[in-house]
């Protein structure tokens, strides 16, 4: 076997830029993970802040995250991705733990706004400095291992805000928070020892190109009713376990850890057939499919016994991480094939909002949807997986054939008279 073969390892790729932001992720994933679980108790119980004011503020965090980190990724194409993402994940841990200091609603949300912020711009950078390290055939398998380790990573950071809770006192939710700022420094450490990647000069067309290409944004909106799986994960499937169910409620965590140890152990495996826009289109069809069947499959553990119920729960969870995993492979694809040279770091900035549109809007829909309808609700939901997976591909496809006319005239364009 070939000491490059992406199957070796799950979680770390052969030496190298892919295995250094392999632990790079791996690393501030930890604290990420400790941080999921214990930010809401640590700003209602010791912060003392309201639920609704939380919920309001990071809603506005995360708003104003998703329209900075369009610019930032530019920054790192313009500046260079690799002095870009250090600086980045410096403020992210900054962020966090200036979270430490702050006793009151607006520099709660200033400092949550800076956290946001900084979260997207690094992941765009990171993106771009993996495009400049990494061939363009070897991306998505790199993407799929730093996949493996952000789950391996958040499952363990969820154990250490698990022990953090169980103690539940504010010195402990501190060092929970301390834990995840040092993680982000650590992952600036590992981000400098990687080579630089020489910035790319501004082009005559300035501005953020990026808003102006209509099949990018459209391929953006349709992945982001994909990414309604997160949502669906954090709260739709919690929500319907402990109020439409007789399912006890620790199944919620333990749902959550097979989502996350699964993800770490074949995401890699998962994204190997993904190769080009014709598999990555395969793969989001699929992934759409599933998610219809798992819906259709969660919707029947309503009305069952306990052990029944914790039976089809089960069994629908494990259709859910298939989906995520192949709907994950296919949209990396697309979202750097179909991003211009130079541009990797604008593109992924505005890739990168659908995830906040769908942790934006998700909640309200999930819960019409699941809540309100119930059985029906679930399958509407799987209705709308399968539409914009199979939209995806004629849309990339027309994202495609535009990108390829702007390169063939780019030529012509600069050709002197």
């Amino acid at each position: 076997m070939s000491v490059h073969d992406p199957a070796r390892s799950p979680l770390l790729p052969p030496p190298g830029p892919r295995r250094t932001l392999a632990l790079a992720q791996l690393g501030n994933s930890v604290g990420d993970g400790a941080y999921y679980v214990t930010s809401a108790l640590y700003f209602t119980h010791v912060v003392g802040l309201a639920p609704a004011r939380v919920g309001l503020g990071l809603t506005v965090a995360w708003a104003v995250g998703s329209v900075v980190g369009v610019p930032l990724g530019r920054l790192a194409d313009r500046r260079g991705p690799r002095g870009t993402a250090v600086l980045l994940a410096l403020a992210t841990g900054v962020a966090v733990a200036t979270f430490l200091v702050v006793r009151g609603f607006l520099p709660f949300v200033a400092a949550a706004c800076l956290y946001a912020s900084a979260q997207s711009g690094l992941a765009a950078a990171r993106q771009a400095l993996l495009a400049g390290l990494v061939a363009e055939e070897e991306r998505t398998g790199a993407l799929a291992h730093l996949q493996s380790a952000l789950n391996a990573g958040l499952a363990a950071g969820a154990g250490l805000g698990g022990l953090a809770l169980s103690v539940g006192t504010g010195p402990a939710y501190r060092g929970v928070f301390a834990v995840d700022a040092l993680s982000f420094v650590l992952c600036a450490l590992l981000l400098s020892r990687l080579p630089a990647v020489a910035p790319v000069p501004a082009p005559r067309n300035g501005g953020l190109r990026v808003l102006r290409d209509r099949p990018y944004v459209v391929v953006t909106l349709l992945n982001a009713v994909l990414l309604l799986r997160l949502p669906l994960l954090s709260l739709g499937l919690p929500l319907w376990i402990t109020e439409r169910t007789e399912a006890p409620a620790w199944l919620v965590s333990a749902l959550f850890v097979l989502n996350t140890v699964a993800v770490a152990l074949f995401q890699v495996r998962a994204a190997r057939s993904v190769t080009g826009l014709a598999t990555a289109a395969r793969a989001l069809r699929g992934s759409g499919l599933i998610m219809l069947l798992a819906c259709g499959v969660l919707a029947l553990s309503a009305g069952r016994s306990p052990w029944v119920a914790v039976a089809v729960l089960t069994g629908g969870s494990v259709l859910l991480v298939v989906a995520e995993m192949l709907q994950s492979a296919g949209s990396w694809q697309l979202g750097f094939e179909l991003a211009p040279a130079g541009r990797i770091g604008e593109y992924q900035g505005f890739f990168g909002t659908g995830t906040t549109v769908a942790r934006a809007l998700g909640p309200v829909l999930l819960t019409s949807l699941l809540a309100g309808l119930g059985v029906a609700g679930w399958l509407l939901l799987g209705g709308l997986f399968l539409t914009a997976s199979y939209a995806l591909g004629p849309v990339a496809r027309w994202a495609a054939d535009g990108a390829r006319r702007d390169r063939a005239a780019t030529p012509r364009a600069v050709r002197p008279a």
